[in-house]
């Protein structure tokens, strides 16, 4: 009786692992308490206030890191509209003002700034956006930890589509 072939091995994360550890990281933050995140005074901004707050600054400087990609290579319009509308979306839902839904409306001085330090080939700034997704994805996992349950929620779900955007980013360099 033959054995069965071996199974075809991949690299890189499947859609199932991406999928699981964001069920995952969504199921450990379901466990946690839903403390006041008012505890500090009302002069001082409560730690969750602070939290939510740095995670709308990050949108804001992922969004314009794609707006800087874009303008360096608008080749690559097509493919990254999509992801550069949730990001859009990450930043509003974390209330930030600076984010808005269209690219010539976010022509500020940093996006014209940070062009300049654009690569000069696709596929490497590709790679640079993808670096950058998923460094704020470690940061809002590791930052979830410390606030209260909603907020935690809604950072587990940004930080997995964070890894989902990493991934789509990086999965034609393959």
């Amino acid at each position: 009786m033959p054995f069965p072939p071996p199974p075809r091995t991949l690299t890189g994360p499947r859609r199932r692992s991406l999928l699981a550890s964001a069920a995952g990281a969504a199921l450990l933050v379901g466990c946690s308490t839903d403390g006041d995140d008012t505890e500090n005074t009302a002069d001082s901004p409560s730690a969750a206030e602070r939290a939510r707050a740095r995670a709308a600054t990050d949108s804001v400087a992922l969004l314009q890191h794609y707006d800087a990609v874009l303008a360096a290579h608008p080749t690559l319009t097509e493919r990254l509209e999509p992801l550069r509308a949730e990001v859009v979306r990450h930043a509003t839902a974390f209330g930030g003002s600076g984010a808005t839904p269209s690219r010539t409306a976010t022509a500020a001085p940093s996006v014209s700034a940070s062009a300049s330090a654009v690569p000069a080939t696709a596929s490497d700034a590709l790679a640079g956006l993808a670096a950058a997704e998923r460094s704020l994805a470690d940061k809002r996992a590791k930052a979830l930890l410390d606030v209260p349950g909603e907020l935690a929620r809604l950072l587990a779900s940004v930080a997995a589509a964070g890894a989902g955007h990493a991934y789509l980013l990086t999965e034609d360099a393959k």
